[in-house]
C-alpha cells in the first residue's frame, strides 16, 4: 500500500475518474430525490391517499407504502445485480433510473382515495414497489462501477461521492417541496401543488440518461469479459456457495443493517420527530434538516477519505457506537430545546391510559379496526405526549380510562381530550419564540455525522468484499436489506412502537438495538478491507 495512500484529492483524479464520479453520483442523486420525495411526504399523503379518521393509522399507512418500496429493494438488487455482473454496469443503471424516473412521474398524475377509493393506494403501493426495484438496481451499479475505476489507493475518497447522493436526493427533494408550499397556499398545495416535485422529475430523468449514456463500461468487468470471466450464474455464486454467502450475511449484521439504521434516524426520524411529535412547522423543521445535511455533507467524502487511511471498518463501528450511547440524550435535548412547554407539561402532569382491547398496529388497512383504547393512544401520541399504558380490571365496564393528572375520563372523545390537554398547559404547537435554533442545529449536525461516518466509507467497504464476477449481485443485496429492510422499516417500526408504549421516546430501542447487534458482529467478524485489490482481484 502506497504510504501516501490517504492523501488523494480531487486534484489527483485523472479525467476519466472524474467524468464517472460526476456522472455516476448526478444520476443517482436524482434517483434518490424520486424515491424520498415520498417519503418526505409521508405525513402529508396520510390525508390524501388514506381514509381519514384515525390519524396514526393514517400516517402508518403512509409509512408503509413508504416502506413497501424499501422492503422490495434487495429483489432489485437479484434481478438487477444478476444482470450487472452478467451484462454490465453500464447499462444496468441506465435501465434503473428509467424505471425510477418513470414511477416517480406517475405518481404525479395518480388520482387521490377522495376520487377512487382504495384503488389509489393500491396504484401508489404499485409504482412504489418498482421505485424500490430499480433503487435496488441503482446503487450497487454506481458504487461498482466507480470503485472499478478508482486507483486503489483513493477508492474510499472516490465512492465517498457516490455516498453523497442519498443525502443529496433528499436535500433536494426538501428544497423542491419547500418551494412549493411555501410559493402557494395551503389549499392550492393540497389540491394539486404537490405533484410537482413528482412531475419536475422528468426533467431530471431526461438529463440523467443524456448524462449516462457518455460513459464507457467499467474497465475491471470489460476485461474479465474479454478473458471469459464472468459469472453465468452469478446469483449461485453469490449465496449458493457458503464461502461467499457467509461473507454476505456478515456484511448484511455487521455493517449494512447498523448503518441504514444511524442514516434513518440521522435524518428521516429526526425530521418526523421534529414535525409530528414536537410540533414544529413543517417550513422551519425543513430549513433545519436541509442546513444540517449541507454541513454534514462535505464530511461523507472526509470519511471515505480517512478509510483509504485507517481503514473502513473502524470509521462505520465508532459511528453504531455513537449513535446507541447518545441518540436517547440527543432526541431529548430536542424536545427540551424545541418545545420547552411540551417537555415541561409533561414533566408537571402525568397521564395514564388504562383500558382493555389495545391493539399494536404496524400495517393498516381496511382489515384494521380501532377500539377506544387505539383512538386514544393515538390522539396523545400525535400530540407529542408521553404516557403510563396499564391494563383495566377485567371486571370493569368501562373499556378505558385515562387520567390528566387529577381529572379522570371515561371513554374516548377527542375534544373532551384537546380541551383537557390544553387546560393542563400541554402546547397545540411549538412556539417559535421559545424555540433555541442554535442548540438544535448543532443535534441535527450531531446525528448527521454519524451517518456519515457509517455511510462515507460502507460503499468501499462492501466492493472490496467480493470478487470481481460476482461483485455487484453479491454487494447489492446485504447493503439493500440493511438499508430497505432495517432501515426503511424504521418509521414505520418506531412509530408503531411508540404509540404501543406511551412513550415518545421509545422507538429510539429500534436502532439502538441493530445498531448494537452491528457493533458487535462487525467488531468480532468482519475484516478490514481496505489494502483489498479490486482491479486484479478477478
Amino acid at each position: 500500500m502506497n504510504a501516501n495512500a490517504g492523501a488523494a484529492t480531487a486534484s489527483d483524479l485523472k479525467p476519466e475518474e472524474k467524468r464517472v464520479i460526476f456522472a455516476s453520483s448526478l444520476g443517482t442523486v436524482f434517483e434518490w430525490y424520486d424515491f424520498y420525495l415520498y417519503a418526505t411526504l409521508a405525513p402529508f399523503f396520510a390525508a390524501l391517499f388514506f381514509p381519514k379518521g384515525n390519524d396514526t393509522a393514517a400516517l402508518l399507512s403512509a409509512f408503509a407504502t413508504y416502506a413497501a418500496g424499501f422492503l422490495v429493494r434487495p429483489f432489485g438488487a437479484l434481478v438487477f445485480g444478476r444482470v450487472g455482473d452478467i451484462v454490465g454496469r453500464k447499462y444496468t443503471f441506465l435501465v434503473t433510473i428509467v424505471c425510477m424516473g418513470a414511477a416517480t412521474f406517475a405518481v404525479g398524475l395518480l388520482p387521490t382515495y377522495e376520487s377512487i377509493g382504495w384503488l389509489a393506494p393500491i396504484l401508489l403501493v404499485t409504482l412504489r414497489l418498482i421505485q424500490g426495484l430499480a433503487l435496488g438496481g441503482e446503487y450497487g451499479g454506481a458504487a461498482t462501477y466507480v470503485a472499478e475505476h478508482a486507483a486503489e489507493n483513493r477508492r474510499g475518497y472516490d465512492t465517498s461521492f457516490i455516498q453523497t447522493t442519498a443525502t443529496l436526493g433528499f436535500f433536494l427533494a426538501l428544497m423542491v417541496i419547500l418551494g412549493c408550499r411555501v410559493g402557494m397556499d395551503a389549499k392550492d398545495f393540497a389540491q394539486w401543488g404537490w405533484r410537482v416535485p413528482f412531475l419536475v422529475s422528468l426533467i431530471l430523468l431526461v438529463f440523467s440518461v443524456y448524462i449516462r449514456l457518455k460513459l464507457n463500461e467499467s474497465p475491471v468487468f470489460e476485461k474479465i469479459k474479454s478473458e471469459g470471466k464472468t459469472s453465468k450464474a452469478p446469483l449461485t455464486e453469490s449465496f449458493a456457495n457458503w464461502s461467499n454467502g457467509k461473507i454476505v450475511l456478515l456484511a448484511l449484521v455487521g455493517a449494512t443493517a447498523g448503518q441504514g439504521v444511524v442514516w434513518y434516524t440521522g435524518q428521516f426520524y429526526a425530521l418526523f420527530f421534529l414535525i409530528i411529535t414536537l410540533k414544529l412547522d413543517f417550513q422551519s423543521a425543513y430549513i433545519l434538516i436541509a442546513i444540517s445535511l449541507v454541513i454534514g455533507t462535505p464530511l461523507f467524502v472526509f470519511f471515505g477519505w480517512l478509510s483509504d487511511r485507517i481503514g473502513r471498518k473502524n470509521i462505520i463501528m465508532a459511528g453504531c457506537l455513537l449513535a446507541i450511547l447518545t441518540y436517547f440524550p440527543l432526541f431529548k435535548a430536542l424536545t427540551h430545546y424545541v418545545n420547552p412547554q411540551l417537555e415541561a407539561a409533561t414533566a408537571k402532569t402525568p397521564i395514564t391510559v388504562a383500558a382493555k382491547d389495545c391493539n399494536f398496529h404496524i400495517f393498516v388497512g381496511p382489515w384494521s379496526k380501532f377500539s377506544d383504547c387505539d383512538k386514544a393512544k393515538d390522539f396523545l401520541t400525535k400530540q407529542g405526549i408521553s404516557f403510563k399504558s396499564t391494563d383495566l380490571p377485567a371486571s370493569s365496564s368501562d373499556t378505558i380510562v385515562t387520567k390528566i393528572g387529577d381529572t379522570e375520563l371515561k371513554g374516548f372523545d377527542a375534544k373532551v381530550y384537546g380541551e383537557t390537554l390544553k387546560a393542563a398547559g400541554f402546547p397545540a404547537s411549538a412556539d417559535k419564540a421559545q424555540v433555541n435554533w442554535f442548540m438544535t442545529e448543532l443535534i441535527l449536525v450531531i446525528m448527521v455525522v454519524y451517518v456519515t461516518m457509517v455511510y462515507g466509507p460502507i460503499a468501499a467497504f462492501l466492493v472490496e468484499l467480493f470478487p470481481a464476477r460476482i461483485r455487484y449481485t453479491s454487494m447489492s443485496l446485504p447493503y439493500h436489506i440493511g438499508n430497505g429492510w432495517f432501515g426503511g422499516m424504521l418509521p414505520l417500526l418506531a412509530t408503531a412502537m411508540v404509540a404501543a408504549s406511551g412513550d415518545i421516546y421509545y422507538g429510539l430501542w429500534y436502532p439502538i438495538v441493530v445498531a448494537g447487534i452491528t457493533l458487535v458482529v462487525g467488531t468480532l467478524f468482519l475484516k478490514e478491507t481496505k489494502d483489498h485489490k479490486v482491479r486484479v482481484d478477478l
